[in-house]
């Protein structure tokens, strides 16, 4: 085994930063729905979700950041395109949605294959023993259930 400069294993590393692209290409259609539905919204729960959105917008943007780095901790270049992000992302994309159920129904769906990629790579990290990476996805997951949650008692749905 070839340890890397943070002393974790360079093949385990490798992947994990694979999987943290995956991650970041994800996130970043996540971070432009976001955005797109804070804009598009209508109707007369705009007051409250518009705030909403920008607030989850913002924390998306920090997550982009913060996965892009650890990218990087671990050796690896982070993906930076459009197309890169294209050709990687799972998350559903929202085009012109302006109605306050369809745009909630989008960021349950979104997070939704956002957790499944955070598992798979709290998974891989915590036998890498990657506790850096392990900690982000912990952090995430946690967060990201309680909007799952709330987004969820918005619609009046069971979790």
């Amino acid at each position: 085994m070839i340890l890397n400069s943070i002393g974790l294993d360079s093949k385990k590393t490798k992947v994990l930063a694979n999987d943290l692209n995956h991650l970041l290409a994800n996130f970043q259609t996540y971070y432009q729905n976001l955005r797109g539905i804070h804009w598009n919204i209508k109707g007369k729960a705009f007051f409250d979700l518009h705030t909403k959105f920008e607030e989850l917008y913002n924390d998306a943007n920090i997550k982009v950041d913060e996965i892009a780095e650890r990218i990087l901790t671990l050796g690896e270049t982070p993906l930076h395109t459009f197309e890169a992000y294209s050709a990687q992302a799972k998350v559903p994309v929202g085009k012109n949605i302006s109605e306050d159920v369809k745009a909630v129904r989008l960021i349950v769906n979104s997070l939704t294959e956002l957790l499944k990629i955070e598992r798979e790579i709290l998974e891989k990290s915590g036998d890498a023993n990657d506790e850096g990476t392990n900690s982000m996805m912990s952090d995430f997951i946690t967060e990201q259930e309680k909007t799952v949650w709330m987004m969820k008692a918005w619609l009046n749905e069971d979790v």
